[in-house]
């Protein structure tokens, strides 16, 4: 279907390009999930792993699996016949933005575990302004999460192709077809029009709120790590 529909003039050369490529992919993350798995039932055997230690490597390796599956349920869907559509053949937002959410939480998981283990935790006095930056810091991080989740619905549904000019979409700030579906809320993950439109206020949104982070921190005396992390934070938001 693909082929007929999409690619009909494709050449060996081409396919085996593509076919590498997820083949690749799919090996790539075989090989992970081995290199978590394998040491960890190691460390486990050895009775290296502390108690809470062995829940942590547990809820690691369930979503080391639940990734992989993730992975085949969302392929899956782009092979699936649509009889009644002739648009161009693709897997499904849904899964694809589960996928990547699944794949940042894993390896946000294991950067904080890791951490964890190779650094020592400060010991700050809890006052108010750190309270403060801590709860700026978590809610910084769902925003950039939920922004990026928005990005896997733009590339689900090529949305990145509708509008290239920035910051008008086309000639105009706010675009006609923003709520051209029925009803309202499927346009938020449908219409591609309104996905480009969200990850645009998302992202300046999440940029804004690094720098606020930024500039809160720097009025509370931190360690150097931690001004570091901010920092980087910073310059890493802008860059992207």
């Amino acid at each position: 279907t693909v082929f007929n529909s999409l690619n009909h003039d494709m050449t060996l050369t081409e396919f085996k390009f593509i076919w590498y490529m997820e083949y690749s992919h799919r090996m790539w993350g075989r090989v992970v999930g081995l290199a978590y798995i394998l040491p960890a039932a190691y460390f486990w055997r050895k009775g290296w792993l502390s108690r809470p230690m062995k829940g942590c490597v547990l809820a690691l390796c369930g979503l080391v699996c639940f990734q992989g599956l993730l992975g085949w349920y969302m392929v899956k869907s782009g092979l699936e016949e649509k009889p009644d559509s002739y648009d161009i053949p693709r897997v499904s937002q849904y899964r694809l933005a589960a996928h990547l959410g699944s794949a940042l939480v894993l390896y946000s998981a294991s950067l904080w575990t890791g951490l964890s283990l190779l650094l020592p935790r400060h010991k700050l006095p809890e006052t108010h302004q750190l309270l403060r930056l801590r709860q700026f810091a978590h809610g910084t991080t769902a925003l950039i999460f939920l922004t990026a989740l928005s990005g896997a619905f733009v590339a689900g549904l090529d949305a990145g192709l509708v509008y290239n000019s920035f910051p008008k979409m086309g000639e105009r700030w706010i675009p006609d077809d923003l709520l051209a579906f029925s009803p309202v809320l499927r346009n938020i993950f449908e219409n591609p029009t309104t996905v480009q439109f969200d990850h645009r206020i998302l992202g300046i949104t999440s940029v804004t709120a690094v720098t606020a982070l930024y500039l809160f921190s720097r009025r509370i005396p931190l360690p150097h790590r931690t001004k570091m992390a901010v920092t980087s934070l910073l310059a890493v938001a802008w860059m992207q």
